[in-house]
């Protein structure tokens, strides 16, 4: 395809012209771009056709498709409950971080020195999370509730002091979801699990009863339950505790405005879904689940944790803490295989706390309360009586032999509720719950429409919330328009994102993300859809899922795609799953080993652990490949038990190992199955299919590949990809018969289809791009890839390479020599890379004391060479101390990045301001600065601070 002549979007999306592609093959030394894939693609495994898949005539025209798939939809008013609720995002907050790249288009905060404004916003949502559960520390975001509860449930195992064989206890009113996606997880770790009502559970020994006579390590309650009663589990916590388990509260934090919170009752963890701040429910995600814990927890909790620590200047900055729970550091032994979260979702709901404010919140939870009452004092007068007089939105009705006529007579009046039971339905109401639809509901049921009520709570006093939260200022302050939008642009303005520059992250894919592509998640057709609507009410979404799974399994080469899982660690564990069944069903469960390269990431070997699997390393080679002979020694030892290899592909060391159709064939030999990673997909869409050159199943990363933008460090989607004999053992849902097989393992998140309301980004990004529009991406990547390593070789040795001395996507940049000449650090280099302007590429991964490089196609020439120019001159720069110019500890590296309040201090440094705050290239009209100096992330760890510091904190 021409890059000058293709449709409009493709040459949008396409950084480089044709004039510049033919500089950067020069540069590379190739002579032209179809060389270039020939010579770095190993043959074997090239597509044998070109990806068919038609492109949209334009963006106005994939936008009119959209509004048709928008309108197949039905959005009636949702009453169903279960977790998902309607709620008013702030227009502010919308306008100003969903719908601004500022915010959408920034990755994870490993650089946090250019991450402050969404750190802050992060610690205010641990912040909201610990001061309403009433629970010291708080995470930065889960994956969702029921993924969230079945997290705690491993936690509790990991600190429990009890028998091995000791069961899992849950609540009969836990969600349905949550103990769906519980078994699951629970299955494939050997944990029983046992279901039962608890509410008249008082002793140990009760406690020991309601298991079956068997140790319990951890108890899970639902407060206020699925079915909308509010328990007082005092006495269950004290027997509980009094048995060694740890209990977990699945709660609801708006309802924490008013009832006790779980951690004044004594439970140990609290879960739950931040959703109904702020963030629709768009079928199902993407969504903030979040997770506070008891102190003496804080080191087992899973993924990321923002922390406070000091700048150089010993001024108050934020980090992510207690680092080594990253999963790529701990492998095996990591407390989880999350290592990502959903920032963007924990940001806007902790900016809905912010700007409603404690008052605020607790006005809203009384209003919908006091619906709730009013309602149910109407079914009363009415002869009807709801089955729990303590509740706080939700009502369970019991209607002998009606249930199915009263749901249908709600849905005549346009409201959905929802059908427990032939006796029973249950109602929920919200904060956009309007006076109109309860006289509706009421009609439904056959009574009069309900009186105002003033919200007073109807449960024991016990129950009702005494203590203060958000007492912080940033919760009382920013209540007016004008100050809630200077305070988000503050915190924009202290961050670093792909609408400031490249990023050139390696291993990450940091591409374009099209305004196109984001306009229709906001829409109400897509961002208004309970999740488990009635499947007639959806069909649009569903085609449009059907659409985006047909085109991924035209891209890599499989037979059938779930889009359930909502990260890519849940796409992998899903895979292994997958694998995992299938051994079973052929009566060979005694494959238990996965073979994991020592390259691979960190999550590969944390998610076969979370499936069961024993983890056996494979050697790299010298070259970077995997070690064959190694790994013919491995599968000579573990043949008999032999489950699967996961691999990466392109490596992660960058490069198109030409021995992967080999190793496919050695592997499925030994009875085993072949787990491609996806995440270097980037680097294969349209030149070779995964599964058709070995792969038996691959997760894909939506949020790389295709365009779901990261987010600050989240949402994502992760699919999984299987070939047809895997298909069967694909997750499923209990409350969706159209989200999977019968015979498939269960459900991996809490929504049928995962974080649904996000997947018309990818829709979008296929159909605009088209096959040849998709694989000119593939090849303009594997071209920039190499155009960077080729300009950087000089001043910074590429670690690996093929064959042919070419790369794929991604190059590594050797530092280890340089630091051991200079003393100068992969961090030092990192951090002088913000004085110029850029985020720094991936620091030590996947070896350390090197950087790891990933330009995509969607960068211009113009910003590669911007980019190259700045690491040549701080390769001159490390020269200067190499030559003795300047000490290392002295030196302009050291001491970056330079604050625009550090070139206004005393100044004693051998480098002038100029070259500290202008170096060599940097335009001055466009300058970023760096909002603190470095981060001292050692004293953070030392002095855990997790939640809004009060102001005097750092007076000293």
């Amino acid at each position: 395809m021409s890059l000058d002549a293709g449709p409009d979007f493709v040459r949008r999306h396409i950084g480089p012209r044709e004039q510049d592609v033919a500089t950067m093959l020069g540069t590379i030394g190739v002579s032209s771009l179809g060389a270039l894939i020939d010579k770095s693609v190993p043959g074997g495994i090239r597509a044998g056709r070109e990806l068919d898949i038609d492109a949209a005539a334009s963006e106005p025209a994939v936008i009119a498709e959209l509004r048709e798939k928008a309108s197949r939809n039905r959005v009636l008013t949702s009453m169903i409950g279960l977790g998902y609720y309607g709620t008013h995002t702030p227009p502010v907050v919308r306008r100003n971080i969903l719908e601004n790249p500022a915010w959408y288009t920034a990755y994870t905060p490993y650089q946090p020195e250019i991450s402050q404004g969404r750190l802050e916003a992060l610690l205010n949502f641990q912040t909201v999370v610990s001061d309403l559960t009433g629970l010291p520390t708080a995470g930065a975001s889960l994956l969702d509730e029921a993924t969230a509860v079945a997290e705690a449930m491993t936690l509790m195992r990991r600190a429990a002091k009890v028998a091995d064989d000791a069961v899992l206890l849950l609540d009969a009113q836990v969600l349905p979801q949550s103990v769906a996606v519980t078994q699951t997880r629970a299955g494939a770790l050997g944990i029983d699990v046992v279901v039962a009502d608890l509410r008249d559970v008082r002793d140990a020994a009760g406690l020991r009863a309601a298991a079956g006579d068997r140790d319990v390590f951890g108890v899970v309650v639902q407060y206020p339950g699925a079915a909308g009663e509010v328990v007082d589990w005092r006495a269950l916590t004290a027997a509980a505790h009094d048995a060694g388990a740890l209990v977990t509260a699945s709660t609801d934090l708006l309802a924490l405005t008013l009832l006790t919170p779980p951690g004044e009752w004594g439970a140990d963890v609290a879960v739950g879904n931040s959703q109904r701040f702020g963030v629709p429910m768009g079928f199902g995600g993407p969504h903030a689940g979040f997770m506070s814990v008891r102190s003496g927890l804080e080191r087992t909790l899973p993924g990321r944790l923002v922390g406070v620590s000091l700048d150089a200047d010993g001024a108050p900055a934020y980090r992510l803490a207690l680092q080594t729970r990253e999963q790529h550091i701990r492998r095996e032994k990591a407390t989880s295989n999350i290592c990502t979260a959903q920032v963007l979702l924990a940001v806007i709901a902790s900016m809905y706390a912010v700007w409603h404010g404690p008052e605020g919140l607790a006005q809203i939870a009384r209003d919908v309360h006091g619906k709730a009452v009013g309602l149910a004092e109407a079914l009363r007068a009415g002869g009807i009586e709801p089955v729990h007089k303590s509740f706080f939105d939700t009502l369970t009705v019991a209607v002998p032999g009606r249930s199915d006529a009263v749901v249908e007579a709600a849905l005549d009046r346009g409201i959905n509720i929802w059908r427990v039971d032939a006796d029973h339905v249950s109602v929920s109401v919200d904060e956009t719950t309007t006076d109109e639809q309860l006289a509706a509901v009421a009609a439904a049921f056959g009574v009069n429409a309900p009186q105002a009520s003033d919200g007073t709570e109807i449960w024991d006093d016990a129950l009702v919330r005494t203590s203060d939260y958000l007492t912080h200022p940033v919760f009382n302050t920013h209540h007016s328009e004008t100050g809630m939008l200077r305070y988000l642009r503050a915190l924009a303005d202290r961050d670093y994102a792909l609408d400031r520059g490249m990023i050139p992250l390696g291993s990450c894919t940091m591409k374009l993300n099209a305004t196109t592509e984001m306009e229709s998640i906001t829409w109400p057709e897509f961002a208004d859809l309970h999740p488990f609507a009635p499947a007639d009410q959806t069909v649009g979404i569903r085609e449009l899922i059907d659409d985006l799974e047909g085109w991924l399994c035209a891209i890599t080469g499989y037979d059938a795609v779930s889009l359930q899982p909502n990260a890519g660690s849940q796409g992998e564990f899903a895979g292994l799953l997958a694998i995992h069944a299938y051994h079973q069903a052929n009566g060979e469960s005694e494959r238990n080993v996965c073979l994991i390269p020592a390259s691979a990431h960190g999550t590969n070997a944390a998610s076969a652990v979370m499936a069961g699997l024993k983890v056996v390393v494979v050697k790299t080679a010298p070259t970077g490949e995997v070690d064959m002979d190694d790994l013919k020694l491995k599968l000579k030892q573990h043949g008999e038990t032999l489950a699967a290899i996961m691999v990466t592909y392109p490596s992660t060391h960058g490069v198109f190992e030409d021995t992967i159709a080999e190793l496919c064939d050695l592997v499925h030999e030994a009875g085993g199955q072949v787990y491609i990673d996806g995440a270097n997909l980037n680097a294969l869409v349209g030149v070779a299919q995964p599964g058709q050159f070995g792969g038996d199943v691959s997760h894909l990363n939506l949020h790389k590949t295709f365009c779901i933008p990261h987010g600050g460090g989240g949402p994502g989607v992760g699919p999984v990809a299987v070939r047809s004999h895997l298909a069967p053992y694909l997750p499923n849902h209990p409350l969706s018969a159209e989200a999977g097989p019968d015979t498939g393992v269960g459900p991996v998140s809490a929504a049928p289809f995962g974080s649904a309301s996000i997947l018309p980004i990818s829709w979008a990004y296929v159909r605009l791009m088209g096959g040849a529009g998709l694989t000119a991406a593939t090849e303009t990547a594997i071209l920039s890839a190499n155009y960077v390593a080729a300009r950087l070789r000089d001043s910074f040795p590429v670690l690996y390479a093929g064959q042919s001395g070419l790369i794929a996507h991604e190059c590594i940049l050797d530092l280890r020599p340089l630091t051991k000449e200079s003393g100068v650090t992969v961090d030092d280099v990192a951090k002088r890379l913000i004085d110029y302007g850029f985020h720094a590429p991936t620091m030590s991964f996947p070896v350390a004391g090197t950087l790891m490089v990933e330009p995509t196609e969607s960068e211009s020439l113009e910003e590669l060479d911007r980019f190259c120019e700045a690491m040549i001159a701080i390769r001159a720069e490390i020269q200067d101390v190499i030559d003795g110019k300047v000490a290392a500890a002295d030196s302009v590296l050291r001491h970056a990045p330079h604050t625009a309040l550090s070139l206004t201090a005393d100044w004693d440094h051998p480098y002038t301001r100029a070259e500290a705050a202008y170096p060599a290239g940097v335009d001055p009209l466009r300058k970023y600065w760096a909002p603190v100096r470095r981060i001292d992330g050692a004293y953070g760890d030392r002095h855990l601070i997790c939640s809004c510091p009060a102001p005097e904190a750092f007076e000293d």
